[in-house]
């Protein structure tokens, strides 16, 4: 197989954006999040500042004033449809179309499992944990409070399912038949979740780790 595509969705506090990093360095391929934006902001020639507001972050001043610990990134955003979001999500789209044709990476979040549902050479993850163990992690990685970090976990997973209930027409984030394996980051530990998809991948594309 010539490329491969890992795609990461996770609960937030579930360790998800740790394992896929960690796996893409040990496979010695890149990891797409944020560096998307880039790269959509290249395509398209709009600058990158202007697409921050309407990427895959949480915001609201009313809630972000309940959370006055927490970095500006991870403040809910106020319920509302994606349609201003819509031309982004289409420079996101083409370029993970590109990505998946021309490079080995892992992709996280962004919708990247439905969008390469129909590629060959794509292997796609879920990965989740119990509340007590996302709540300490994200309290510890944050420094907030319990009450703080339960509301972050809370308003960014309603958010995550709803972006990708819109932008894949009516699917639910969470189900597991979306997804070639799905992971319990407590249960497995990040290392063994690291180590399980690359097993997976081996298994279903042939690719042999270094």
């Amino acid at each position: 197989m010539d490329n491969y595509v890992i795609t990461i969705a996770r609960g937030f506090g579930s360790g998800g954006k740790q394992i896929g990093s960690q796996l893409a360095k040990e496979l010695g391929i890149h990891c797409y999040e944020n560096r998307i934006l880039t790269l959509a902001s290249e395509l398209s020639g709009v600058d990158e500042t202007r697409f921050m507001g309407v990427d895959e972050r949480l915001r609201g001043k009313t809630l972000l004033d309940k959370m006055r610990g927490l970095p500006r990134a991870f403040a809910p955003k106020p319920e509302k449809k994606f349609i201003s979001d819509d031309k982004l999500f289409e420079y996101q789209k083409e370029i993970i179309l590109r990505l998946a044709k021309e490079e080995s990476c892992v992709i996280i979040g962004k919708c990247a499992d439905y969008i390469l549902k129909d590629f060959d050479n794509v292997f796609s993850v879920y990965i989740e944990a119990p509340r007590a163990f996302c709540l300490k992690r994200i309290m510890d990685r944050m420094d907030i409070s319990a009450e703080e970090a339960t509301l972050a976990i809370t308003s960014t997973d309603k958010y995550r399912s709803d972006y990708y209930k819109y932008y894949t027409g009516g699917n639910y984030w969470t189900n597991p038949v979306n997804y070639d394996i799905t992971l319990n980051s407590e249960r497995m530990g990040i290392e063994n979740c690291v180590e399980m998809i690359k097993q997976g991948i081996k298994i279903k594309l042939g690719v042999e780790s270094r």
